[in-house]
């Protein structure tokens, strides 16, 4: 029986060089398959794996009785040189094949789930994942973040938001990773942030298309996300003395509101225009407390 040892490091070359040395051989005296690829884990910071690799000494294989190689042979590694027949033993890892037909919600949702747990448990957090009922039409998943009893929650929120945001930008690269058509987009909330977050915004779209109308200029606010612009939109679009328009690039993007009747300038600078240049809108003022 040939005697196989399992080694692991940092990289294949480094686990390769471990069993080298344990052996007491060359290269050329062995032959290895790739149990496991490296991976960095979360930001390159948690979860990382090791590789790992299984290693027989050649000798100890040639001792093997012939009938059995030939019995468990397969056909189509004949002829293929060594890294070509290794190559096709090795499983693929997720993400390495672009899948065309993209990935279901519920899919999506499982891949997001495994992500954020992980990323909580490298972060010590106490924190469960469940799914909730998508209140917007372009979202295909919700995922509640809840905290157990005395956890804080609000540092997965940060300030105004930011946290809870960049967080769903990594959790949607993670479950759509490897699919080039019929990506989903996922939502994550903790408690009601979002719902206080979407009112917040429609007091704030009302009280500055009434500013607007009163100084008679565009009123512009500061960047926001797709979706709370969405949320502007919405709540002024029945409005009949403003519009609104989204101007910029991501993600410097934000909203002008124009009112539909313009005050003009008669020479010099009024009180009102030197007010409306001045409008830089700070949305922190009226953010919710945590």
């Amino acid at each position: 029986m040939a005697e196989v040892i399992v080694v692991t490091g940092k990289t294949v070359d480094e686990a390769l060089r471990k069993a080298l040395a344990q052996l007491g051989c060359g290269k050329n005296e062995i032959e290895y398959s790739i149990l496991e690829q490296p991976s960095k884990g979360f930001l390159g910071l948690f979860g990382g794996k090791p590789a790992k690799i299984q290693v027989v000494r050649r000798e100890n294989l040639e001792q093997e009785s012939v009938a059995p190689q030939q019995k468990n042979a397969k056909p189509s590694d004949e002829g293929k040189p060594e890294s070509e027949a290794l190559a096709a033993k090795q499983p693929k890892a997720e993400g390495d094949e672009p899948q065309a037909g993209g990935i279901t919600a519920k899919e999506a949702a499982a891949r997001a789930t495994a992500f954020l747990q992980d990323v909580f448990s490298a972060m010590h957090l106490h924190i469960r994942v469940v799914e909730g009922v998508p209140s917007d039409a372009e979202e295909a998943v919700l995922l509640n973040l809840e905290g157990d009893e005395g956890e804080d929650v609000g540092i997965l929120i940060g300030k105004h938001g930011q946290t809870l945001d960049a967080l769903q930008y990594l959790t949607n690269l993670a479950a759509n990773r490897g699919v080039d058509s019929g990506r989903q987009h996922i939502a994550l909330n903790v408690g009601d942030y979002r719902q206080r977050r979407e009112e917040t915004l429609c007091e704030l779209a009302e009280h500055l298309a009434e500013k607007a109308c009163r100084i008679g200029r565009d009123v512009r606010l500061e960047p926001m996300n797709r979706h709370e612009r969405k949320i502007i939109h919405t709540a002024l679009q029945d409005n009949e003395k403003v519009t609104t328009r989204s101007v910029g690039d991501e993600p410097r993007r934000y909203i002008v509101i124009v009112p539909k009747n313009k005050r003009r300038r008669r020479g010099g600078h009024s009180f009102e225009d030197r007010e409306a240049r001045a409008v830089e809108t700070k949305i922190e003022s009226a953010e919710p407390a945590e």
